[in-house]
């Protein structure tokens, strides 16, 4: 019983087929987004009938960006990443082109399953998982199950408002929010300004050893902090799960660790942070068990 499995981001779609618990014949194919939700779709419908010439697959899995309703199968809202994807059918378009069941989930919820089923989630039933990339993504799971929340969208950290001073929701509806200070994207904004070449993550950290920069770093942690504080003190989870590149930095990890745990109650102490264990193959693996968890 083999599934192909899709995890649809802004840049790559990433697939593969799940079989016997292991992805294999795993490819990467940039997503075009900035041709539309149709375009994306087809895209992934010429990825999937890829996978039919190599393996009889019997169901689809796909992680994707935007937020979705996992029953219906369908884009609830996309953002201007992938123009025209709200209210995309997809799980409909999927079962009608292949004539299997499809399965449709979120992405951070997808790597959540992910790694609640094969990663550091693995025997926890009360647990976030976040990500740190172009904004904040994150998901919930509480007694073993993911909480989707009354309309499938729980876990939009990202909107948590840390600096409300900056709020002008007018001009933008994140404006104040945690996305716009923790994220990659606000570590890579702030070290631009210092100087043009340290253009991502990976070359930020390879200048930690200049003040000028681990001050950069330190404050960007400290912004990542802030809005822990807040998600562990409200949801008291037994383990919160940082994903995303920038956290594969030992430096990043042992810095959050150490001020976290100064700025929360003693009584919640005993949350464990852990690092996400699966990397970017989270989504496929989310994607690959989602039959057996909506």
């Amino acid at each position: 019983m083999a599934a192909v499995v899709l995890d649809i981001g802004g840049t790559a779609i990433k697939s593969g087929i799940y079989e016997n618990g292991a992805l294999s014949q795993i490819r990467e194919t940039a997503t075009q987004a900035a041709s539309g939700g149709a375009h994306v779709v087809n895209r992934a419908k010429e990825i999937i009938a890829g996978y039919r010439e190599i393996c009889d697959f019997d169901r689809i899995g796909i992680s994707t960006a935007g937020q979705t309703n996992p029953v219906k199968g369908t884009i609830i809202y996309a953002n201007e990443n992938i123009p025209g994807y709200t209210g995309t059918k997809l799980k409909e378009i999927m079962e009608q082109e292949f004539h299997v069941p499809a399965a449709v989930e979120n992405d951070v919820n997808a790597a959540a399953i992910g790694e609640a089923s094969f990663g550091a989630g693995k025997d926890r039933d009360d647990f976030v998982c976040l990500t740190y990339g172009t904004g904040v993504g994150g998901a919930v799971f509480t007694d073993g199950k993911l909480y989707s929340g009354s309309s499938y969208s729980a876990g939009e950290f990202g909107g948590i408002i840390v600096h409300p001073e900056d709020r002008d929701v007018s001009k933008d509806m994140f404006s104040g929010c945690y996305e716009r200070y923790a994220s990659a994207t606000a570590l890579v904004k702030s070290a631009k300004e210092l100087h043009p070449s340290l253009s991502d993550g990976r070359v930020i950290f390879e200048h930690l050893s200049e003040p000028e920069v681990q001050k950069i770093i330190d404050r960007w942690i400290m912004e990542v902090v802030y809005g822990l504080i807040t998600i562990v003190h409200i949801l008291n989870p037994s383990c919160v799960i940082l994903g995303g590149g920038v956290m594969e930095q030992s430096y990043v990890l042992q810095q959050v660790q150490n001020k976290l745990y100064q700025n929360i109650m003693p009584s919640f102490g005993h949350v464990e942070i852990k690092k996400a264990e699966l990397g970017n193959r989270a989504g496929m693996l989310g994607a690959a068990i989602l039959n057996s968890v909506h």
